[in-house]
């Protein structure tokens, strides 16, 4: 595992410093997953790099579904603030899309698959589970399978601690449904999308979808096991001793946010 750090220039923040041994990884894999905090501008930057770097034949994106994905193929992507009004990017609860403009500029017209769930399957997910809201081809992601009695401690743990804790943790089962029926969702499209496109595919997604122990990398390993899967974590602290949830960790300092949790502690 590679542990590297974003350099910061004067005029913002800086592009990922990472070896040429570590994109040359990358530019092996069939899929390069690019993890990120989503409102952070440098890990998005970050992405941008490695996009131009490893020159993939197509781009999974979690924020896009499949009809703005197809906008967007189908748009010249010259006015990239046009094609965001186009696609509704503003309604989408993603944050402001400035911040991730240098992917779609470093994507140019690469293929983007949009991997993104309609959020009344999501909340399906929540009140019936993965395996049934997901269907045919559930076992093959392993959504058919309980969890293991530990691995389901820790996510639900992960959840109430991402909802401020302001959730009964009685809730927290449905959460951990909803995020593997997410996974699965997005790891059958990246596959499909390396069958379409070929190799190498990159994909941009949350940190929480980017792990190696429960997430994307370990149910595509499940459903397609010859995949060469590299992980790259763009995370705002260093852990001690280095993060194995990640082929290459890349830290940078935290965006400047208010607390999240500050509505819920008045």
């Amino acid at each position: 595992m590679l542990t590297v750090c974003l350099a910061v220039l004067a005029a913002g923040p800086g592009v990922a410093e990472v070896d040429a041994d570590a994109v040359a990884r990358m530019r092996a894999a069939d899929i390069v997953i690019l993890g990120e905090v989503h409102d952070n501008a440098a890990h998005h930057i970050g992405q941008a790099e490695l996009i131009a770097r490893i020159a993939p034949k197509a781009i999974v994106f979690e924020m896009l579904s499949l009809e703005q994905a197809t906008q967007v193929n189908a748009d010249s992507r010259e006015d990239l603030t046009a094609l965001a009004q186009q696609i509704g990017w503003a309604e989408s609860g993603w944050p402001d899309f400035a911040l991730y403009r240098p992917v779609f500029e470093a994507a140019g017209q690469t293929p983007v698959v949009g991997a993104a769930l309609p959020r009344d399957k999501v909340r399906a997910a929540f009140e019936r589970g993965a395996a049934e809201v997901f269907g045919a081809g559930a076992c093959r992601f392993g959504l058919d399978a309980p969890l293991p009695p530990a691995e389901h401690e820790a996510r639900a743990a992960l959840q109430f601690e991402a909802h401020c804790a302001a959730m009964p943790m009685e809730m927290m089962g449905g959460m951990v449904e909803a995020q593997r029926l997410r996974d699965a969702a997005f790891s059958a499209a990246t596959l499909d999308a390396l069958a379409t496109y070929g190799a190498p595919v990159v994909v941009i997604t949350g940190n929480g979808h980017a792990r190696k122990d429960w997430a994307m990398p370990a149910l595509i390993a499940r459903a397609a096991a010859q995949t060469r899967v590299h992980v790259t974590g763009f995370v705002e602290a260093p852990a001690e001793g280095g993060d194995p949830r990640y082929d290459t960790t890349i830290v940078t300092a935290p965006a400047d946010r208010p607390d999240p949790c500050a509505a819920f502690n008045k």
